[in-house]
């Protein structure tokens, strides 16, 4: 037996007890550590994946919806909106939206956001996608600029884009016309390119129209190249015809601009980005020569301007050398006389050319020796449809003397009356001594005369009853004969007789068409276009 065992020791033996180290860590620990752990991955993945928030500003919220609208590129969703508030003044609405990480390089403050929506502009339907799958906002990235994180939104979407491949030019017109932003922009009847704006230039006698041409249409546009207003119907009249001119349908009703190069002298070197043109208001306009030097003068008429209007041509021998600027009236209360003053524009380049120096004395040297030899501004009808006058310079030697009147503001050329003046005066001066022969004195005077002679046959017819009783059978038979000779001539000439009233009326006849030549004169100065059309209904 042993001697754990033995009835010596009093009692059993107590086993020993065994210690075991106590866990540090429960498995039960692991589910929150790994949440926790997902969940700090998933929020550094947000935080490092999110882009950068920026602020647009708009003057209205109408179709945007925050956490529902988004920021497209090409139709690829680069933003979405967080929250909109409006601005302290309320006259805006302030959009905080986050864009996508990486697109902060192409936020300049040159890039543009606009809203899209459906739209109707310039004849151009767009944005009908919207009307399912609801208002967007677009945007127009540019890396040339600045960085910036706060934007004002466009109210309409912009005609050009940073990414459309062409050029911007510069139109200067002297009014905007029928034009608007979108107008059409024709090559030879193509549509090459848009209108992207416009603005009042700043002296405010002027629009500046900037306009794109796309690629590769843009290589037509040269130094000399012409622009011209295309819109509506451009008629003309000449030789051949009746013409009429337009580029399209689109341009009749909603405007539109053409442009061509002439080939002529002038440089022909591509255009570049950013260059100014002038427009001119139609197609004749822009094929004719311009010139950058200008003359001024003062033409005085004294008889009726009717027809001739502030821009009507000033020609030279059938060829244009400039055109009149205003008409005024003036009034002499001393002598009680008038004149009309007109002062006209001319371009010295179309006249002189290369053959003369083109500085302003040798101009004006050269000017009065043109007025010595006889030139003179003359009236004449430009159209006899619309009754227009024209200033018409030309040479006449046999017109008095005259010489240029140099006044301080405006030199003073000579002027000779219309041929339709020269007309009017000479019948009007024939009418005058017509009606100035004394009809009525001399019908008395023959009345007169008439009785004298009758006076005196009655005296001879008493003389003959004393001659010799052998000659007085004849004698008597001869003095009957002249009595009835005298009374049937007494009778003719009586004022109730049938010829003296013939006589009379022969007169009256004489004046009165003498007065219809006169009216007739009158109205033919009045209006000339009835020549064409005849006395309308509607004229006196």
């Amino acid at each position: 037996m042993t001697e754990e065992n033995s009835p010596e020791t009093g009692s059993a033996a107590i086993p020993e007890a065994v210690l075991r180290p106590e866990r540090s860590f429960s498995i039960i620990w692991l589910v929150p550590l790994v949440a926790a752990l997902i969940g700090g991955w998933l929020v550094y993945k947000t935080l490092s994946e999110k882009g950068p928030e920026i602020t647009i500003t708009f003057k209205s919220a109408e179709g945007l919806e925050a956490g529902k609208t988004k920021i497209k590129y090409k139709e690829v969703e680069v933003g979405a909106v967080d929250a909109m508030t409006l601005s302290k003044d309320l006259s805006n609405v302030v959009v905080s939206a986050t864009v996508v990480k990486g697109f902060e390089a192409y936020l300049t403050d040159k890039t543009r956001f606009w809203v899209v929506k459906p739209r109707i502009t310039a004849g151009e339907v767009s944005g009908l996608g919207t009307l399912f799958a609801g208002a967007y906002i677009s945007v127009d990235p540019n890396q040339k600029g600045k960085r910036a994180e706060a934007f004002t939104g466009l109210d309409r979407p912009p005609i050009v884009t940073n990414d459309l491949p062409g050029q911007s030019f510069m139109l200067r017109a002297d009014r905007l016309g029928s034009l608007d932003t979108g107008s059409p922009i024709y090559y030879r009847q193509l549509r090459v390119g848009e209108v992207e704006s416009y603005a009042l230039a700043k002296s405010g006698k002027s629009v500046d129209i900037k306009v794109f041409i796309h690629s590769p249409y843009d290589r037509f546009v040269l130094k000399n190249t012409r622009f011209w207003n295309a819109g509506g119907l451009d008629f003309s009249v000449d030789a051949n015809g009746l013409k009429v001119n337009t580029e399209s349908i689109v341009s009749i009703v909603l405007g539109g601009i053409a442009f061509d190069t002439p080939v002529n002298l002038e440089s022909s070197e591509p255009a570049l980005a950013g260059d100014k043109f002038p427009l001119y208001g139609n197609h004749q306009e822009a094929l004719q020569k311009t010139y950058t030097v200008k003359d001024y003068w003062i033409v005085k008429f004294t008889g009726s301007v009717r027809g001739l209007s502030a821009g009507a041509p000033v020609e030279f021998r059938g060829i244009r050398i400039g055109q009149v600027l205003d008409i005024n009236l003036i009034i002499d209360a001393d002598k009680l006389d008038f004149s009309i003053p007109v002062l006209i524009e001319i371009e010295p380049e179309s006249i002189f050319k290369t053959a003369i120096a083109p500085d302003e004395q040798t101009r004006k040297k050269y000017m009065a020796s043109l007025v010595a030899k006889g030139l003179r501004a003359q009236l004449k009808t430009g159209n006899y449809l619309t009754g227009q006058l024209f200033v018409d310079l030309n040479f006449y030697p046999d017109a008095p003397p005259q010489k240029v009147v140099w006044n301080d503001k405006y030199p003073e050329l000579p002027s000779i009356q219309a041929p339709l003046e020269e007309i009017v005066a000479s019948i009007s001066k024939t009418l005058e001594r017509i009606n100035k022969f004394p009809f009525e004195e001399v019908g008395a005077d023959t009345r007169d005369a008439v009785q004298g002679f009758h006076q005196a046959m009655q005296d001879a017819n008493v003389l003959m009853k004393a001659l010799n009783s052998d000659v007085r059978p004849q004698t008597l038979e001869t003095l009957a004969q002249a009595k009835k000779t005298m009374a049937a001539l007494e009778k003719a000439v009586k004022t109730d007789s049938p010829l003296n009233q013939e006589a009379r009326g022969a007169m009256e006849e004489l004046a009165s068409a003498a007065r219809a030549i006169r009216v007739l004169v009158d109205y033919l100065e009045r209006n000339p276009d009835s020549l064409i059309y005849g006395k309308g209904k509607d004229k006196k």
